[in-house]
């Protein structure tokens, strides 16, 4: 059987019918409908114009610090190679490209990491992670190591011309760190109940350091949808013997990706 054919004046009407039904198709069932007038542009208002601006920051953040690793190779710049602990031993001794003295650590944490080998279970350094950060299809190192007060330190490494190059050094006292992408996003409490602090940590390529790109203080999530009613408790009777799920286990720092970390120690 063969197909039938169309005679060139019927293609030419149907086309006509079809160029008339897309001009008209905002009056047409299912076209496109005018959502009314667009509202006016508020031109940004500019307080005390007189004020004459600044020239330099007052305070030092330690963003855009960076410092080269000493005595680390990085064979084919694969970082998963690395000894976490050993990256950790040795950036004791890096020097940083801005002396802010923020990437320093307490006295008892650089004791206790030099200790890591003979003494482990007091070592603060936690499993790494591991994630492109920089958009350069290499992975990154995420290091956490842990410090007083319940506070937590968070450092990046590149992989860089064969050796290894810290790119981010922060620290707080958080409720979890998590890898979004390829932003390092830390969350911390807040003095105002119900909120916390998050703060994204992402790559700029001119400075060629992790940089704090978005700090925001919201809600925390229990409270972003109002106060709830409690619920009343069914009463149980406690065995003799409690188990694993039953165990309380106390808050402490997350990090979340999608590479499983891996244990060196």
């Amino acid at each position: 059987m063969r197909p039938h054919s169309v005679p060139s004046t019927a293609r030419a009407a149907a086309c006509a019918v079809a160029a008339l039904a897309l001009l008209s198709g905002c009056g047409a069932a299912g076209g496109l409908e005018s959502a009314g007038d667009a509202p006016s542009a508020v031109e940004p208002k500019h307080l005390w114009p007189e004020l004459p601006p600044a020239s330099s920051a007052p305070y030092d953040y330690g963003e855009g610090e960076t410092a080269r690793i000493p005595g680390i190779r990085v064979p084919g710049g694969d970082v998963r190679r690395l000894d976490p602990v050993a990256v950790a031993q040795a950036g004791l001794k890096a020097r940083t490209n801005r002396d802010s003295g923020l990437d320093e650590l307490p006295d008892e944490t650089v004791r206790q990491i030099r200790a890591c080998r003979t003494a482990p279970d007091d070592c603060p350094v936690l499993p790494p992670y591991y994630r492109d950060l920089t958009g350069d299809g290499k992975d990154e190192l995420v290091l956490g190591i842990r410090m007083p007060d319940q506070q937590l330190a968070v450092r990046a490494y590149m992989p860089d011309r064969g050796g290894l190059t810290r790119i981010m050094s922060a620290y707080d006292a958080v409720i979890s760190v998590e890898l979004a992408g390829r932003d390092v996003i830390m969350r911390a409490p807040s003095v105002i109940p119900g909120y916390e602090y998050r703060t994204a940590w992402s790559w700029d390529d001119r400075q060629r350091a992790m940089l704090p790109t978005r700090d925001e203080i919201l809600r925390t999530p229990e409270h972003r949808k109002g106060p709830r009613t409690p619920k009343a408790t069914p009463t149980r009777t406690p065995s003799p013997t409690p188990s694993a799920t039953d165990a309380s286990v106390p808050p402490a720092a997350t990090a979340t990706a999608t590479d499983a970390p891996t244990e060196t120690r």
